[in-house]
């Protein structure tokens, strides 16, 4: 026995004083000789603050103390609370060298009842020669392997070392209730069991067993699954670096029913001069045991039985060494009746195209939840997987619920040659591969690429579309997002059942279907949206809008949770049918956006009139509800506002049944007439000259002197040409025609004259040329168009489109700017192939 007194007379005054707090209860620890075991009490790290607290032993005060083989020892302590201050260790020398180990299950000596109520370590250490294996086992409830600095429920944890010659390896700390076995160390093997002051047990909890072989290895250790479950396990050392170009393997055994899937969770390289770091797994009925993989492949899932996994290092730079460890996951579940089938993803004739199948955020409430797995040829398997194109891809699932999975797919539609894609056109439509996978799909990206200044987008849905606005949601099964890639332009959700025709984009853009119900399947087959490459716009965005008779349209401008962009221009080309008349409103009285610099204006322009009314958005009150009996435009351009004064309209239009009111009637009234008159006139013409067939009276005839009368035989009987001579003008009139002024007088004259084209009510769209905005001084200047040349937005001259609309001629003198944007108005042609 070996104490360490602490000396000192104002110490010992001390310890007389508190004589009255000592503890009542004496602890005697006993060593048995020839047991190999020591007993130690020591001051815990770090030491409790407050008064100390001191170790009494035959009347001395001590703050150490050591029990060696074959002494007995009575203490007390000074203090009623020794569990703050001090700690025990009793350790246990096992030499397998010299003899015969004393194998079979270890006990705790001295016995914890025995011992002080302290925190206290058992440590067993066995040494053994490298040529003889030792393995310890553990029953049930076997053991869990945690990471460092976590802690145990019970507060009852192992911690397991070997050793390569003179060098400790920690192998792990592990807590109860757990998968590992059995560990099988070589060399000899260090045990530390640590048991908290109030917790009471009386047995190890493990075995030792002596191996006459030598594993070749580290270490081993062995996993057991008696049904679904996980474990976590980590390299030596972990995660400090694994000892260099050593081996160490794990063996699992799982019922055959049961599936298998290994995940990577952590890891780390080091820098190799000889051979490489790998993984190598030995699964049953594979024809390539061992299978190897490097550290950053996907590891195999869906694997049947058992099986085992090993990491080996390699030789390390001595100058920069690195750190090679690794913690991973194994998951044991049943199969699902998925994991049976498999799926084809053909990629190879896709060039820019990626697909990813990841897990789904959700919440579970069960304590072990099984995994979610993607397996690529029913062997690789991953949580997520992304598939590339070019490639035809195999994919199976091990999962128990497919519902925590999604597909996210992107595509990019891009045009290089703008000769090649000019009027081309491509559809928007979800692959049948992707619909085919028993998973949702979440999102479908296009990303459509242009080239700048020379081409733009418009988009052309098989069903009008209608914008989500919080006056109306959309409530369908998908919708499209629409954005512009370069500006950040974000023009909304869109879903089918709305007015919307046509969206015109200027720049690159995307467009994103997102599901949210599992009825998109049923919906599917109506999903379909064209993309066509036009001329270049200047405006960001034009959006066609065709109203409902029975329903509003809401409309508002793009990116309206941030403020419409800065410097920008969007407008609505609004069709009103016949006989209806169309209702502008706008939901506040003011803008409320603020300019740092440049103009904010609001263009209304009535097609058929072509008259405009503009609006200062930062000074000038909204305009009131109003009716337009045509079809009309609104141009929005904004300034660059203040970060906290941004620009966000709302408007809507509501159609109703157009009413006529008096002066329409009048002069429809007088129009009636005249047309009545001129029919009358028609008639009486008609019967006399039908009179005068019937009398055969003698035709009235006009003498003109100017006619040639030379006798046939002369060598011209027209010396003068047709072009400078008479001869082609009537000599005879007939009746009708001497009454051909009432006819003109009735009809204002219009009966000789030649025909000319009238007007025809607008029955079609409206012509794709948005009001030009007012010159905005921040703005960049435009390209102002010759006398002679022709607007570039103008319609291609077509029989089928029976008129056009040319842009507004400057006004009173007015010299603003008059510049339409580049717009092709022929309707997009048939889909080409990619």
């Amino acid at each position: 026995m070996a104490g360490f007194p602490h000396r000192g007379p104002i110490a010992l005054l001390g310890a007389l004083l508190l004589a009255g707090a000592l503890r009542t209860e004496a602890s005697e620890i006993v060593v048995l000789p020839g047991s190999g075991m020591t007993v130690l009490i020591k001051q815990g790290t770090p030491a409790a603050a407050g008064r100390p607290c001191y170790i009494i032993m035959a009347r001395r005060q001590v703050t150490m103390l050591l029990v060696k083989p074959g002494e007995k020892v009575s203490i007390v302590f000074s203090c009623p609370d020794p569990e703050r201050y001090f700690i025990l260790e009793i350790q246990k020398n096992i030499d397998c060298m010299s003899g015969l180990c004393p194998l079979g299950e270890v006990r705790l000596q001295p016995p914890t009842s025995e011992l002080p109520r302290l925190n206290r370590t058992f440590i067993w250490d066995v040494k053994a020669h490298k040529s003889v294996g030792l393995e310890l086992q553990f029953p049930l409830p076997r053991l869990r392997q945690i990471a460092p600095g976590e802690k145990c429920p019970d507060g009852a944890a192992y911690s397991i070392s070997g050793r390569i010659d003179a060098t400790v390896v920690q192998i792990g700390t592990f807590c109860r209730n757990g998968t590992v076995s059995r560990i099988k160390t070589q060399e000899g093997v260090k045990v530390a069991l640590h048991l908290p002051w109030f917790l009471s047990r009386n047995t190890s909890g493990f075995n030792i067993t002596n191996r006459s072989s030598s594993i070749k290895r580290l270490c081993i250790i062995e996993s057991v699954f008696e049904g679904e479950g996980s474990a976590t396990l980590m390299s030596a050392n972990y995660p400090e670096a694994f000892p260099e170009d050593e081996l160490m393997t794990w063996q699992f055994v799982l019922p055959a029913h049961l599936r298998a899937s290994v995940s990577f969770l952590n890891f780390s390289v080091s820098n190799c001069e000889r051979k490489e770091e790998r993984v190598e797994y030995y699964i049953p009925g594979s024809t390539t045991n061992p299978e190897v993989f490097k550290l950053g492949d996907k590891q195999p899932g869906n694997m049947a039985g058992n099986f085992n996994l090993s990491l080996q290092g390699c030789d390390q730079d001595a100058q920069s060494p690195g750190i090679l460890r690794l913690q991973f996951q194994v998951l044991v579940q049943h199969p699902q009746n998925e994991s049976n089938k498999t799926y084809m993803i053909d990629l190879s004739q896709e060039r820019s195209m990626s697909l990813t199948i990841e897990p789904r955020h959700l919440k579970h409430g069960r304590k072990f939840v099984p995994g979610c797995f993607v397996c690529l040829e029913s062997r690789t398997c991953s949580t997520n997987v992304t598939l590339t194109a070019g490639s035809k891809h195999t994919i199976s699932f091990l999962c128990d619920d497919l519902t925590r999975l999604w597909v996210n797919a992107e595509k990019t539609i891009s045009c290089l040659d703008p000769r090649y894609c000019y009027k081309r056109s491509y559809p928007l439509r979800v692959p049948g591969y992707i619909l085919q996978l028993p998973v949702e799909l979440r999102d479908f990206s296009w990303k459509l690429l242009v080239p700048k200044d020379q081409l733009s987008l418009v988009l052309v849905p098989a069903q009008k579309l209608q914008q989500h606005t919080q006056e109306r949601v959309c409530n369908t099964s998908y919708s499209y997002l629409v954005g512009s890639s370069t500006a950040g332009h974000d023009f909304g959700y869109f879903c089918p059942g709305g007015s919307i025709e046509r969206i015109l984009v200027k720049e690159n853009s995307s467009v994103t279907l997102r599901t949210f119900t599992s009825s998109f399947l049923q919906d599917v087959s109506r999903q379909s949206l064209t993309v066509s490459f036009i001329p270049n716009l200047k405006e960001e965005g034009i959006f066609t809008v065709t109203p409902d008779t029975t329903s509003k349209v809401y409309l508002r401008t793009p990116n309206w949770d941030r403020g419409m962009p800065a410097l920008s221009s969007v407008s609505w080309n609004i069709s009103v049918p016949r006989e209806q008349e169309a209702y502008l409103t706008f939901y506040r009285e003011r803008s409320g956006v603020v300019c740092q610099s440049g103009r904010a204006y609001m263009i209304i322009q009535e097609q058929r009139s072509q008259a405009e009314e503009i609006f200062s958005l930062e000074d000038d009150i909204l305009p009131k509800p109003r009716c337009y009996h045509h079809s009309f435009w609104v141009n929005i351009s904004n300034c660059s506002p203040a970060s906290s004064k941004q620009l966000n309209l709302l408007f809507w239009v509501t159609l109703t049944p157009r009413t006529l009111d008096l002066p329409v009637i009048v002069i429809a009234g007088v129009g009636g007439g005249v047309v009545l008159l001129t029919v009358l006139l028609l008639i009486i013409c008609l019967l006399k000259k039908k009179k005068k067939q019937l009398n055969k009276g003698p035709v009235v005839g006009i003498y003109n002197g100017h006619i040639n009368t030379q006798m046939p035989g002369q060598p011209r009987k027209f010396p003068k040409g047709r072009a400078d001579n008479d001869s082609h003008v009537y000599a005879v009139i007939d009746d009708c025609m001497v009454y051909g002024h009432l006819l003109q007088e009735g009809s204002n004259g219009s009966f000789l004259r030649p025909e000319v084209d009238t007007y025809r009510p607008f029955q079609g769209p409206m012509g794709d040329c948005p009001p030009s905005p007012p010159p905005i001084g921040s703005r960049a200047p435009t390209t102002k168009l010759s006398s002679d040349e022709a607007p570039p937005c103008a319609p291609p001259e077509s029989e089928s489109e029976p008129y056009t609309f040319s842009h507004p001629h400057p006004r009173d003198g007015s010299q603003r700017d008059t510049d339409i944007p580049l717009l092709e108005t022929q309707q997009p042609g048939k889909p080409a192939a990619e």
